[in-house]
C-alpha cells in the first residue's frame, strides 16, 4: 500500500507539462556555438515529440545581461528556458552582470567542453611541463592569447592549472582576441607564444602540423583522435576546468515543473542525434539534472571567485 501510494502521488506531481509554446533564450546572436546548440536541442525534441513546439529567441548583448533580464521578466512560468554557459558566473563575479545562475532555476547540464593550449610547433615549449617550469620562473615571459575577453572561460582554463602548478597568474601576459580564429591566427604569424581555445578550433591546425597541443584542462585524457593529448594534471598542475553548456529555468518553478525539464533533458542527453552532434563537436556528454546542476554551479562559482579574486578581477562576490 505505501508503495501503491508513492507511486501514485508521484504520478499525479509529474502530470505538468507545457501549455503553450516553449521559448528557448539564447544569450548570443544566430550562428554561433550556443545557437546552434539550441537549435539542435529544438529539433530533437519537436522531431522525436519529447517537448513540442519551442521557440528559439536570441537575446545578444551585455555579456548575457540582455537575456538575463528577459528571462527575469517571467518569474514562475515554466515555459522560458534560457541557455546557460559559464560567462554568466564569471560576470557576476567580476561585477559586469547583475545576474547570478541562482537569480534562475538551474535545470540542465548539457556537455562540457575543455581548454587546449597550444604552439607553434617550432616552439621551444615542446611540452607542457615546459610552460610551467617557464611561467613559473618568468610568469611574464610568455605571451598567450585567449578569446574573447580577460577572465572568461577561456582564460580560466589556461589560468586555473598555472595556478596550480604554483605560477603568480596574476603576473601572466594574457591577449585577448575578438575570437578563437583570431587568437590562433595571432600565434601562427609569431605575435603571441601560446593560445588557448576549444579543441574545435584547434583541429585544422593541428591537422595541418602547424600547431602542437602541449595541455588540456580535462581530468583525465580523451579517447579517439584526442587519446595523445596530455592533460595538465599529467604535467604537475592538479587543476581541471570544464568549459559548460547548460539551461535554466525562470526563478522559483515548481517541483512538477522542474521534474518534466529533467525528465525532457535526460530524453535528450541519450538521443543518437545528441550523441552524435557530441562526436562531432568534440564534447563530452555530462548530464546532470536539476539538483545536481545547481551543486555543479554552486561549486565552479567558488572556484572562479578565487582564480578571479587572485587576478584582482572580481568585483562582486555575493
Amino acid at each position: 500500500m505505501a508503495a501503491l501510494l508513492i507511486a501514485c502521488c508521484g504520478s499525479v506531481d509529474a502530470q505538468w507539462k507545457p501549455e503553450r509554446p516553449v521559448e528557448l533564450i539564447v544569450t548570443a546572436a544566430e550562428g554561433g556555438n550556443q545557437d546552434l546548440t539550441a537549435r539542435l536541442i529544438q529539433a530533437i525534441w519537436q522531431t522525436r515529440k519529447i517537448v513540442y513546439p519551442v521557440m528559439i529567441t536570441n537575446k545578444p548583448g551585455g555579456g548575457g545581461a540582455i537575456a538575463s533580464s528577459y528571462l527575469a521578466q517571467h518569474s514562475r512560468d515554466p515555459h522560458y528556458l534560457m541557455m546557460l554557459a559559464p560567462t554568466l558566473l564569471t560576470g557576476r563575479i567580476m561585477g559586469t552582470t547583475a545576474f547570478n545562475y541562482s537569480d534562475f532555476t538551474p535545470l540542465a547540464m548539457l556537455f562540457n567542453e575543455y581548454i587546449f593550449t597550444s604552439v607553434r610547433t617550432d616552439s621551444p615549449i615542446k611540452t607542457g611541463r615546459d610552460m610551467i617550469q617557464r611561467l613559473k620562473q618568468a610568469p611574464d615571459s610568455l605571451s598567450i592569447a585567449i578569446a574573447t575577453a580577460i577572465g572568461n572561460h577561456i582564460h580560466m582554463g589556461i589560468a586555473l592549472p598555472m595556478k596550480a602548478a604554483g605560477v603568480d597568474i596574476k603576473r601572466m601576459k594574457v591577449v585577448a582576441f575578438k575570437s578563437s580564429g583570431q587568437s590562433l591566427t595571432a600565434l601562427l604569424g609569431g605575435h603571441v607564444d601560446a593560445a588557448a581555445s576549444t579543441f574545435a578550433a584547434l583541429l585544422p591546425y593541428v591537422s595541418a602540423g602547424s600547431l602542437r597541443i602541449v595541455g588540456m584542462s580535462a581530468a583525465q585524457r580523451m579517447g579517439g583522435s584526442l587519446a595523445n593529448i596530455p592533460t595538465w594534471k599529467e604535467q604537475g598542475a592538479n587543476a581541471v576546468f570544464d568549459s559548460w553548456r547548460g539551461v535554466a529555468g525562470a526563478k522559483d518553478l515548481s517541483s512538477a515543473q522542474v521534474k518534466y525539464w529533467d525528465a525532457a533533458f535526460a530524453t535528450l542527453s541519450q538521443t543518437d542525434e545528441w550523441r552524435a552532434a557530441a562526436e562531432k563537436n568534440y564534447n563530452v556528454i555530462r548530464y546532470l539534472n536539476s539538483a545536481d546542476t545547481r551543486r555543479y554551479w554552486d561549486e565552479q562559482y567558488k572556484e572562479l571567485d578565487a582564480a578571479l579574486t587572485e587576478l584582482g578581477l572580481a568585483k562582486r562576490t555575493k
